[in-house]
């Protein structure tokens, strides 16, 4: 029996590059669905479960910094976002919303597909702890790796699968001060090539989730001039 197919939403209003996008996945072995404004792309969201979405920015009804926003709210699910804005700036506000790496306009598909390949594996992988269920400060923060859920308060909540990687990176070294290329090269992969403050991004929006004080967090703990390291009492 073959493996089932990676289902990839793209979420674009331009029917050049969805055709083209399209053709490459079919290729690639994935399989696509399309949404051509941001309304349609939350309800096919919801009906379809893809392993992996591409969003544009640009969107009618609903715009891509909504629909990202929307998805995060109850989903790890890879974001790619699709952009024709360029400064580090508005990278940074995209990865801020839940975005997990984006490719800017014009774009080559064959470097959309490495995007989209590394994604998926480093979320199929992962990097887990020694322990599969491990918990710190009374059971305030916990982690179950087998379910791929973490809880605060004995709440549940969603991380992105980079955010879910980089905790367990920290976790599992709790010592140990992680630089930002080091954390690059273990989260985002070798051959990743955007902005080192990419790190800097997803750190804050795991401090937003996780942490009680994000100006004074307890967790992930910033070591000057270094870089971070985790810092619960378990």
């Amino acid at each position: 029996m073959s493996e089932e197919k990676k289902k990839v939403l793209i979420v674009e209003d331009e029917p050049k590059i969805v055709e083209a996008v399209m053709a490459y996945l079919k290729k690639s072995g994935y399989n696509p669905f399309v949404a051509y404004d941001g309304e349609k792309a939350l309800t096919l969201f919801h009906n379809v479960s893809p392993d992996l979405v591409i969003l544009d920015l640009m969107l009618p009804k609903i715009s891509g910094e909504e629909v990202c926003k929307t998805i995060r709210r109850n989903s790890r699910v890879p974001i790619i976002m699709l952009t024709a804005k360029v400064s580090e700036e508005e990278m940074i506000t995209g990865l801020n919303i839940g975005a997990d790496d984006y490719v800017t306009k014009p774009f080559s598909p064959r470097e959309l597909m490495a995007r989209i390949s590394s994604l998926l594996r480093r979320t199929d992988q992962g990097v887990s702890p020694l322990f599969h269920t491990m918990s710190w400060n009374d059971n305030d923060l916990e982690i179950d790796l087998n379910n791929h859920t973490v809880k605060k308060s004995g709440m549940e909540i969603s991380l992105t699968p980079i955010e879910f990687k980089l905790l367990c990176v920290l976790i599992k070294y709790p010592k140990k001060t992680f630089t930002r290329e080091e954390l690059i090269g273990v989260v985002l992969g070798t051959d990743y090539e955007g902005f080192e403050r990419t790190i800097d991004s997803h750190i804050k929006n795991l401090r937003s989730k996780i942490e009680d004080d994000t100006a004074n967090p307890r967790y992930i703990l910033t070591v000057r001039g270094l870089g971070y390291k985790f810092g619960g009492i378990s």
